[in-house]
């Protein structure tokens, strides 16, 4: 067995072996269509490694892209938590728990390059901070089964100080397809091979960061969230109300949709649906501003429009916050009667007593945070037999729909009759595929308790 470590140039040391005397045999450093071989990998390397956001699809990309080009079998494994290169280089020991999260190829081969006696080449890489490469004859003690020469390189995987894990390659004397153009050459690996790993780890280790800063800021942002519609404020007990959010799962930050409920004098509540333009923490964060914001105002009982223009004359002012758009319903249930208004939002839907569905034409005005108002008002009656529905459009919007067939697919759902707000609102994402939306998805369905239930619980109007 033989081993190295190191990079073409880097002055770390080598320890050169027998599998080392054939390099030049299969490639000229000095020569100039070796040196642009080398190149074309690195860029294939680029656009074939961190692909997305997803922490597992990018080690599964980065050992495809070396199965594919250099080796027969390759793997990456991950520490539970990347650590500075500092502490490798003050020799501390790292690798615990390295977990193998991809293994591409003739897997078996990983099995086979793992030492007889010591830590394996990814722990190694991960302990010495530097490439190790190793080969083991065919028929060596231990090494009955395989009937081949095995060779292996392992190089850490690390990007801006950071050290994740390392990636393991391996193949034999002679690949299954011949080593043809265009396929892994088969062989020790010569030390320029050795530096594409090392590049295409070093580009992996950077996509592995991005990927753990995105989800940590997706989660930061989505707890907030949640925090803050885990609790709506309670309407009066002559409502019945029932609110779902949803997180989109493609892996897009989670945006700034929200609601709410204000009790109002005299047995009314204002229910409100928002949803601020953009993903990420700050649109969290100034959601959770709006939602401050049209508590106070709300709370000095001005019709709905009004609420709406002091909203928005005191964002607009601030100058801080993203433009937002905003729907808010008064419901009245002594008058049986509601007052919408909106800003820049998609209008709400009224589902019947049978089952079959509306929206409900309302004004639209410009979104909060403008400064331009304009919001009007406008009234309907509302019966205890019917459930109102308030959403973002998440629920409704699909990539490349008019936005007005979006909409006309919700009203034309026609649902069982007679089922509670629970149920109406569970049935509508249930069909309308919520699940899978391409965008957050917050709703909110409320329904005017009969006046029998209402006095027999006591839940008359409230000052």
């Amino acid at each position: 067995m033989s081993a190295g470590g190191g990079l073409p140039g880097d002055g770390s040391a080598q320890r050169p072996g027998p599998d080392r005397q054939d390099r030049t045999d299969r490639t000229d450093p000095q020569d100039p269509q070796d040196r642009r071989d080398w190149r074309d990998l690195a860029g294939q390397a680029v656009e074939s490694v961190g692909t997305s956001l997803d922490e597992q699809a990018t080690c599964a990309e980065l050992a495809l892209f070396l199965c594919r080009q250099l080796c027969e079998a390759a793997a990456v494994d991950l520490l539970p938590e990347p650590v500075t290169t500092s502490h490798t280089r003050a020799g501390t020991r790292s690798a615990a728990g390295l977990d193998r999260v991809a293994a591409v190829g003739r897997t078996g081969l990983l099995e086979a390059a793992v030492p007889q006696d010591g830590p394996g080449l990814s722990v190694r890489a991960v302990d010495d901070g530097h490439p190790i490469t190793v080969s083991t004859a065919a028929g060596q003690p231990g090494r009955e089964a395989v009937h081949e020469a095995v060779h292996a390189v392992s190089v850490p995987l690390v990007g801006r100080g950071r050290l994740y894990g390392a990636v393991l390659a391996v193949r034999t004397d002679t690949p299954p397809d011949g080593g043809g153009e265009g396929g892994p050459g088969g062989g020790a690996f010569t030390d320029e091979e050795t530096a594409v790993v090392h590049f295409a780890g070093r580009l992996a280790a950077v996509h592995l960061r991005h990927a753990r800063e995105h989800s940590a800021t997706h989660s930061t942002a989505l707890n907030l969230q949640q925090a803050l519609l885990a609790e709506p404020g309670r309407p009066h007990p002559n409502l019945d109300l029932a609110t779902r959010y949803l997180p989109s799962g493609t892996g897009v930050l989670v945006g700034g949709d929200w609601f709410e409920t204000v009790r109002l004098h005299y047995g009314r509540t204002l229910l409100v649906i928002g949803d601020v333009m953009g993903h990420g923490l700050d649109a969290a964060v100034d959601m959770n501003a709006y939602r401050s914001m049209l508590r106070y105002v709300a709370s000095t009982d001005l019709p709905p429009h009004r609420v709406l223009r002091q909203l928005d004359a005191a964002v607009s002012e601030e100058g801080t916050r993203r433009p937002a758009t905003c729907l808010l319903v008064r419901i009245d249930p002594a008058r049986g009667s509601a007052a919408f208004s909106s800003a820049g939002h998609l209008p709400p839907a009224l589902f019947g007593p049978d089952g079959t569905g509306t929206l409900i034409d309302v004004p639209v005005g410009p979104p909060l945070g403008t400064g331009l108002g304009g919001y009007e008002l406008t009234t309907r009656t509302v019966t205890p037999e019917e459930t109102l529905l308030l959403f973002t459009d998440g629920l409704v919007e699909r990539r490349g729909e008019d936005i007005d067939v979006s909409l006309a697919r919700l009203a034309g759902l026609r649902l069982p009759p007679g089922t509670g707000v629970q149920q109406t609102l569970d049935q509508v994402l249930l069909a309308l595929d919520a699940g899978h939306a391409e965008d957050d998805v917050a709703a909110l369905a409320a329904r005017i308790r009969p006046r029998a239930d209402r006095e027999a619980t006591g839940a008359g109007p409230a000052a």
